[in-house]
């Protein structure tokens, strides 16, 4: 039985990019680094691999962002909400569309159309997706108190 959660791993194109999305975008520090070789290719069912694993660390929260220098990245972009696995990473903010526009000029793309506003008793939650610059999509999540207008 497990007795904590660890980290999220993501699979990044350019370390360095996607570094500064997370740290300074969305507040995560930069912790341990480490150049993976041959010893966990079996782990992650590679012939060969070669990459950097750089953990970054918000709160409890640990991501590790992996950098494959081999084999070459394959994918990208979007994938569709209603595909089975992993959907999204949630981050609580205080301001959902200052954070975005933030997130972007650091290499994230706004998914349009998805800014959504929703009534929780008295106040309401405000919502909006937006993806990393590799496409794991984020959530961003704003509470807002009761009368308190949203932000456009």
């Amino acid at each position: 039985m497990p007795t904590a959660f660890s980290h999220v791993g993501v699979c990044v194109s350019q370390l360095e990019r996607s570094i500064a999305f997370y740290r300074d975008g969305l507040g995560f520090s930069l912790a341990e680094r480490h150049e993976i070789g041959s010893q966990f290719a079996a782990l992650m069912e590679l012939d060969e691999v070669v990459l950097t694993s750089q953990f970054l660390r918000r709160g409890d929260l640990s991501i590790e962002l992996l950098s494959f220098s081999q084999p070459e990245a394959i994918g990208g972009g979007r994938r569709p909400v209603a595909k089975l696995g992993l959907t999204h990473l949630c981050f609580t903010v205080d301001d959902v569309h200052e954070t975005a526009k933030g997130l972007v000029n650091l290499g994230g793309f706004l998914v349009e159309g998805t800014s959504t506003r929703v009534p929780v008793g008295d106040a309401a939650v405000e919502l909006i997706y937006l993806t990393d610059p590799d496409g794991t999509r984020i959530e961003l999540m704003a509470f807002k108190a009761p009368g308190e207008t949203p932000v456009s």
